[in-house]
C-alpha cells in the first residue's frame, strides 16, 4: 500500500513526521536507489526499497515509554547548543524513540517517547483533547477570582484558552502550589497564563498525561508502557 514517505519514516521509528519532512527535503531519503526530495512522494514499504542515510528501513516493534524528565534537559534528539537531551537518559533502550510533543527546558515531569508514528499523531491531534496535568508552584497567592478566570479561559496572544481545571494544593504567604489540567498544547501555556494574572511560575512539573500518572518513576528514569497504560492515555 502506497503511503507518504513522512509516514513511512515515522512508522519505522526514525523520527516524527514533521522531522521526516526536513530529512526528505535535505536528500537523506531514497526509494529504489533514487534520492527523493519531494514531500508528496508516496511509496509501498512492502514492495519498494526505502533507505534513510543509506540504510534500509526496518520495522521495529512498536513501543512507548514514560520518562520522568528532569529540569535542564531539552526535548529533542540533538541540540546545537550542546545542552543535554532526553535521549541521553534512555540507557538500556535498544529501540530508537522520539518525543511526543515537548516539555520546556525548565519543566520536569511526564514525557512520552515512542517509535509508533500513528500513536504519536493520535496523542497530539487537538480533536482528541487529551488532558495534561501539571503542578505549578507560583509566586504569591492568586485571588479566587483570578483562578476562576483561568478556569473559564483567558485571552492569550489573540486567542482564548480552553477551560481548565484548577485546584490549590498548598499555600504559604509567599507562594501557592496549584494543580492545573489543560488539553491544549500551546507553547509554554501554563507559564504564560499564570504570568498573565501576575503570579509567575517558579517551578512546573507535568504529573500526568491523560489518565496515566507519573507516580513512582524516579527522576531521570523511564518505564515501558503496556497496552493498558496506553489506553489510559486517552482517558
Amino acid at each position: 500500500m502506497n503511503e507518504r514517505l513522512q509516514k513511512i519514516l515515522a512508522s519505522a521509528g526514525i523520527c516524527s513526521r514533521r522531522q521526516a519532512e526536513k530529512y526528505i527535503l535535505s536528500g537523506r531519503v531514497a526509494v529504489d536507489g533514487e534520492v527523493v526530495t519531494s514531500l508528496g512522494t508516496k511509496a509501498d514499504p512492502g514492495l519498494q526499497n526505502i533507505e534513510f542515510d543509506g540504510h534500509p528501513l526496518s520495522s521495529p516493534d512498536k513501543i512507548c515509554i514514560l520518562l520522568h524528565k528532569p529540569r535542564g534537559f531539552v526535548t529533542t534528539m540533538s541540540d546545537p547548543q550542546g545542552r543535554p537531551t532526553v535521549t541521553t537518559l534512555l540507557k538500556g533502550l535498544k529501540s530508537r524513540v522520539y518525543p511526543v510533543g515537548r516539555l520546556d527546558l525548565d519543566t520536569s515531569g511526564a514525557l512520552l517517547l515512542t517509535n509508533d508514528g500513528d500513536l504519536a499523531q493520535r496523542l497530539l491531534h487537538p480533536s482528541n483533547e487529551i488532558n495534561r496535568t501539571y503542578d505549578a508552584l507560583v509566586r504569591g497567592v492568586p485571588a479566587g477570582k483570578d483562578l476562576q478566570r483561568l478556569a473559564r479561559g483567558i485571552m492569550l496572544e489573540g486567542r482564548k484558552t480552553w477551560p481548565a481545571d484548577l485546584e490549590v494544593l498548598h499555600q504559604t504567604p509567599h507562594e501557592t502550589l496549584i494543580r492545573i489540567v489543560i488539553h491544549e498544547g500551546r507553547k509554554r501555556q501554563v507559564r504564560k497564563i499564570f504570568a498573565a494574572i501576575g503570579h509567575p511560575v517558579k517551578e512546573l512539573k507535568r504529573v500526568a498525561y491523560g489518565g496515566l500518572w507519573l507516580e513512582n518513576i524516579p527522576e531521570g528514569k523511564y518505564r515501558l508502557l503496556t497496552q493498558n497504560d496506553i489506553r489510559k492515555l486517552f482517558i
